[in-house]
């Protein structure tokens, strides 16, 4: 065995865009650009290129699945790994990709979607399929999930030392952070945005990319906080830009930020994504009120565009930002909103910072610095004989 062919998937991908699309989506591209043989599976859309397949599924928002959640038991329903509209996109993706992987025959699946990985690791475990499963952890799973797999990601140092602190951890687990394009994403001035979006260009532009939900991401404490700087500083020319996914409560939250803020923020939902690295360019600061993450792909986009970023004080989000930002306590009223009152009257501050985020990512997170070491993994994971529980060489790297 001479050549790896590697399968990413996301059952999202296609029709949501989310951080665990665009992992799948870069890092099936990151491969092929680089000359491996890849396949991107994902729910939805067409195929954009050779390598893209389209596995069918019951997608989150369906109304199959809204009829599914409606009318089946509960109990019935989380037996079979369909408790939630996203469980019920994840299984049955899995299962429908079952066959393929039997039929294209890739050497190791990597994805982050949990259910989707659990199904497919115990088909390979039964000898279903002969594809070896690598979950990269993005969501948050418990480590109780996480100790069934043989092949893992971390995201993260930090998660990966937990795990051990904890007496759970597998010879052919890792830490390997997601990657960005610093091509892509890279410092600039974008007054069009700004002109496009009807914000003044000397303003200070504040932008949060995120799914535009309270739980987790907060963004009804960013609102708060926003609303404290212009009621201490009025004279501040100070704008939000609100960028992410639409959830169920996202129009209650525009309604609160127009109650609050007026005309001083931006909701974007949905956004293209492709127009992302000029809107950030847009920006002066990134903020991020989630008290934890795995590895935001969209903290990692504003890095790379040279943005001083506002963090919680979470250890993985302060190696993330490195010196390029500020990690506050954003369990505290007030906190962010001193923050941004701070950096919107230091120009020269914000500048710096900006620098040092960026030198920061492209010494960290490029794509340079982490696909190889991806793929060095990926032979890794192949030379692993689970029965042994050891490293033995099958597969020359």
């Amino acid at each position: 065995m001479n050549r790896l062919k590697i399968a990413v998937a996301s059952s999202g991908l296609g029709h949501v865009t989310r951080g665990i699309e665009t992992w799948a989506h870069d890092l099936a591209y990151a491969l092929h650009a680089r000359g491996h043989d890849v396949i991107l599976y994902k729910g939805g859309g067409s195929p954009l290129v050779s390598f893209e397949r389209v596995v069918p599924c019951w997608q989150r928002e369906s109304k199959r699945t809204r009829t599914l959640l409606r009318w089946s038991p509960r109990r019935v329903r989380w037996r079979f790994g369909l408790g939630s509209p996203y469980a019920v996109e994840q299984t049955t993706f899995a299962l429908r990709l079952l066959p393929i992987l039997r039929r294209d025959r890739p050497h190791i699946l990597h994805l982050q979607d949990p259910q989707i990985a659990l199904v497919t690791h115990r088909a390979w475990r039964l000898g279903i399929v002969p594809t070896r499963i690598l979950l990269a952890h993005g969501t948050e799973e418990p480590l109780d999930f996480l100790k069934r797999f043989d092949f893992l990601q971390h995201l993260a140092p930090f998660y990966h030392e937990e795990a051990r602190r904890a007496g759970v951890d597998h010879p052919a687990w890792t830490a390997i952070p997601n990657f960005i394009d610093t091509e892509h994403f890279q410092p600039g001035t974008a007054l069009h945005m700004r002109r496009e979006l009807g914000i003044p260009d000397e303003a200070v532009v504040v932008i949060c990319v995120a799914a535009i939900k309270r739980h987790h991401k907060r963004i009804d404490f960013l609102l708060h906080e926003f609303a404290q700087t212009r009621a201490q500083r009025p004279d501040l020319p100070l704008w939000l830009i609100v960028a992410g996914g639409w959830e169920t409560e996202t129009n209650d939250l525009i309604a609160l930020g127009q109650t609050l803020l007026g005309d001083r923020v931006r909701f974007l939902v949905r956004f293209p994504r492709e127009r992302i690295p000029n809107l950030l360019q847009a920006a002066d600061l990134f903020a991020l009120t989630s008290l934890k993450e795995m590895m935001p792909i969209a903290l990692l986009e504003a890095i790379s565009t040279g943005l001083p970023c506002l963090v919680h004080h979470d250890p993985v989000l302060r190696w993330i930002i490195g010196t390029g930002g500020e990690a506050l306590d954003l369990t505290r009223s007030g906190t962010l909103a001193q923050a941004i009152i701070r950096l919107a009257d230091q120009p020269e501050r914000r500048r710096e910072l900006g620098r040092q985020a960026r030198t920061h990512c492209l010494e960290t997170f490029s794509t340079q610095a982490v696909v190889e070491r991806i793929v060095n993994h990926y032979h890794r994971v192949m030379t692993f004989d689970p029965n042994a529980s050891a490293l033995k060489a099958t597969i020359d790297p």
